[in-house]
């Protein structure tokens, strides 16, 4: 069976990153946008990221304009407004698909260990968030609508 460390991603600055180095730590896998309603959260995910960082969270962005283009074109333009506007030092991502035929492997495997509401395993919206535990295991789904802060005493049972 596969878990999280068998995929790799484009780095926001075009590295390719093999997920397993992030071994042994808690994960935080989230679907961003910089021009939803929802990008607040962005200040959420960092606070949740300065507060666990050093014992075992990481947040990995992921930027995705498949909802209505809410994101901008480049990995330059995401970068510096994560940057500039919410202080974001979590690692980000070069955009990509979380639905659909063109989907990156990392969502397929996400949506195939935990479904969304009514069973439903597409990517409904920006900021859905899957925590993973320490061994590449998918524990949870979040929606949209879950702010970060709801998601610290399931962090906290995993650290």
């Amino acid at each position: 069976m596969q878990n999280i460390y068998d995929f790799s991603a484009t780095t926001i600055t075009g590295e390719e990153a093999q997920l397993s180095i992030y071994r042994g730590q808690v994960l935080l896998v989230v679907n961003v946008a910089s021009k939803c309603s929802f990008t607040v959260q962005y200040a959420g995910l960092e606070a949740l990221y300065q507060k666990y960082r050093e014992t075992g969270l990481v947040i990995l962005g992921f930027p995705c304009g498949q909802f209505m283009g809410q994101e901008f074109s480049t990995s330059n333009e995401i970068q510096e407004f994560c940057s500039l506007r919410y202080n974001v030092t979590f690692p980000m991502f070069a955009k990509i698909d979380v639905n659909g035929a063109s989907a990156h492997p990392l969502y397929q495997f996400l949506k195939s260990q935990a479904s969304g509401w009514f069973g439903v395993r597409r990517i409904g919206w920006n900021f859905t968030k899957f925590l993973v535990d320490r061994k590449g295991n998918v524990i949870q789904r979040y929606s949209t609508m879950t702010p970060p802060a709801k998601l610290e005493s399931d962090i906290e049972k995993l650290l």
